[in-house]
């Protein structure tokens, strides 16, 4: 499955231009400036850093509703006790215009974007205030290979731990950062690393068979408890879509793991949510062929996951060309085509067996997986008989988690407001209010 990423992210490779020569005292303007951005019904945390080399001042952007980590940022200018600055997507600029104020500790900002203005007041952090969580890159071996991923330690004692577990496509542990920060600054320490063939980590993750990807993901639980010293029984895992559907086989393997978070998991195998997925998006465009056209396009995920063969899907496709629904079809180069067993997988069995606690989180906006997939794993906890379960809707949320409903500021898109509130509540509970 393909999760979806909002089209902030998808940003161009930037590259930093400083104007104007810092000021004498330029050390009061250094540093992290962090401050809420209100408009309506709309409001994100953002961080602005800001450093200089010999010359020229750099500014990175941090939201972590938004996944967005140290972004640099674009038209750095600085004249007198103002600098401006501007952050660039496929769609928008948004244009950032400052006056430094209090004696350099605060930026009085607007933000422009398409005929949006909004204020806001970014606070600098003391001297001695941590920005980020305190983060080590490490290594481990599984099965012969090398992967690199990276741990991040709470400002205070590590008493509890969350390993992110992988999900599918190409993305590498960067797509997690923003979390694996999050819980960190919340009290645990984390862990998230490069799938393989992705980031530093070698290998082919399309070719890896569902059971090759999750003994990498155990190795990396083990790795993580054995680096840090915290027992598995003091731990958690969390997962997001293919991620989720992990989560139960990993919670039978480590039976000593504490309990597991599973976001915008499907109830079915993921080629049912693949198909789940086509179906959503050609709805509007096939109306009363969309059923009829789903037959063919199942057959086409039928011969990628080897179930089919390549002759049956060929004649199916060339009984369907005289249908005008046929241009809506996805149909790969057969030619080119790798079997994917990943997608006979479905996370149902597991979640029979699965005894820990289990936090299920799916928004009312997914586009992915089925509809009733939440019920489905709550239906399979039942029979172990598991209790110990909650099941959250999150209205307005997407697949990725994002609050697709009505904002008063619709240039960004960011975390449901909800989304953290709910995983950090329920995990408190799970270990006893600490």
């Amino acid at each position: 499955m393909k999760a979806l990423k909002p089209y902030l992210f998808l940003l161009l490779v930037l590259s930093l231009v400083g104007c104007g020569q810092p000021p004498q005292d330029d050390h009061t303007r250094l540093g992290n400036y962090r401050g809420t951005i209100t408009c309506g019904n709309f409001s994100d945390e953002i961080n602005m850093t800001i450093t200089k080399d010999t010359a020229n001042y750099q500014v990175a952007f941090t939201s972590l509703a938004q996944n967005a980590v140290q972004i640099p940022l674009q038209e750095v200018t600085v004249k007198g006790d103002s600098i401006s600055f501007e952050l660039r997507s496929d769609y928008d600029t948004y244009a950032f215009n400052n006056v430094w104020a209090n004696h350099d500790a605060q930026l009085q900002g607007t933000l422009s974007v398409d005929t949006v203005k909004v204020p806001y007041l970014l606070t600098r952090d003391q001297p001695t205030a941590s920005t980020a969580p305190r983060k080590e890159d490490v290594q481990f071996s599984s099965h012969g290979r090398t992967v690199n991923g990276t741990i991040w330690y709470p400002e205070n004692a590590p008493k509890k731990g969350l390993v992110l577990i992988t999900s599918s496509g190409n993305a590498d542990r960067s797509a997690t950062r923003a979390e694996a920060m999050h819980f960190a600054q919340k009290g645990f320490t984390t862990f998230h690393y490069d799938k393989q063939g992705t980031g530093r980590t070698a290998g082919d993750w399309a070719a890896a068979a569902m059971e090759e990807l999750l003994a990498d993901d155990r190795a990396a639980i083990l790795f993580f408890a054995q680096t840090t010293g915290l027992p598995l029984t003091s731990m958690g895992i969390k997962g997001s879509s293919q991620g989720a559907a992990k989560v139960p086989f990993l919670l039978q393997a480590l039976p000593d793991l504490k309990y597991g978070v599973v976001v915008s998991c499907p109830g079915v195998s993921l080629l049912e949510s693949d198909l789940n997925y086509w179906k959503n998006t050609h709805a509007a465009n096939l109306g009363e062929d969309l059923g009829e056209a789903a037959v063919l396009q199942r057959q086409v995920f039928e011969f990628i996951a080897g179930n089919t063969t390549r002759a049956a899907v060929e004649s199916a496709v060339a009984a369907a060309k005289v249908h005008p629904w046929f241009q809506e079809i996805w149909l790969p180069n057969l030619d080119e085509v790798q079997v994917d067993d990943k997608l006979n997988y479905t996370p149902i069995p597991y979640f029979e067996k699965t005894r820990q606690p289990v936090l299920i989180l799916q928004g009312t906006a997914d586009e992915i997986v089925p509809e009733n997939s939440a019920e489905k794993l709550a239906s399979a906890l039942r029979k172990v008989p598991n209790t110990n379960f909650e099941v959250v809707l999150l209205p307005g949320a997407n697949h990725s988690m994002y609050d697709v409903g009505k904002s008063d500021f619709p240039y960004w898109s960011k975390l449901h407001p909800a989304y953290f509130e709910k995983i950090e509540k329920w995990i408190t509970t799970v270990n006893g209010g600490k």
